[in-house]
Order: structure tokens, then sequence, then C-alpha cells
């Protein structure tokens, strides 16, 4: 099993090089994005600091208060496990419903199906143990 999960907060425990050239430094946060070969490797969403666009539409340093002010991606980029350290579960900020749809997508309509039906089973299991 992976080490890490899909949307995972994470942070660089090295520098790594982006795709664009520059490095990325120690300690940069980032999102887990896709887990590849059950855990060898992740695609991280790396994240820089606040900004905004101003009047030219050049991005500005900002204040998370600020109008319009977002965090800046520095790229996705290829990470392997010792390169990244665990800030906050998924679980602790999507929740169950967000990890389940996050789950839902990478299955075959098939499978799907079979969660749709257990589902079901368990609403109906649900409403007759409240109207007994």
């Amino acid at each position: 099993m992976a080490q890490f999960q899909l949307f995972d907060s994470v942070k660089l425990t090295e520098a790594i090089a982006l795709s664009n050239g520059e490095l990325a430094p120690e300690g940069t946060p980032g999102a887990i994005v896709e887990v590849l070969k059950e855990g060898e490797a992740y695609l991280v969403e790396l994240f820089d600091g606040w900004v905004k666009s101003n009047e030219k539409g050049n991005f500005v340093t900002a204040t998370p208060d600020e109008p319009g002010a977002f965090v800046e991606t520095l790229g996705v980029e290829l990470a392997y496990p010792q390169q990244l350290q665990l800030v906050k579960a998924a679980r602790d900020t999507t929740g169950v419903r967000g990890q389940l749809t996050a789950v839902l997508d990478e299955l075959p309509d098939d499978l799907i199906t079979e969660v749709f039906n257990f589902a079901e089973f368990l609403q109906q299991k649900q409403q007759k143990q409240v109207g007994s």
C-alpha cells in the first residue's frame, strides 16, 4: 500500500528540480495529485507563496486576505517517498466523502455499480432502523 494517499498535504524533504529548470527548495509545500505504481512515486503539485494579478496581468506578492489572492503553483512534479514528508492526511481535510469520490474516479464502471448497489443496501438498512 502507498505511503501517501491522493490529496495528502506534503512538503519536500530535499530540493527537487522542476520541469522548467528551476529548483523547488526543501520545505516546499505540495499535495499528492497522483499515486504511481502503488506508491513507488507520486505526482505532487508544488506550491509557492500567495500572489495576485496586478493591473498589468503580472503576479505580485499578496497576503491570503487580499481580494483575488491565491497560492501560486510551481508545477506538478515527480517525487519519491523519501523526498516527501506528510503534513496533513487527506482524510483530515477532504473527509471520507472526498476520499470516496477520488477512489470512485479510479474504478471501472462495473465496480462502481457494485459500490452503488452496496450503498443502496446500506441506505435501505438505515431506513429500516430509523423506521423501527
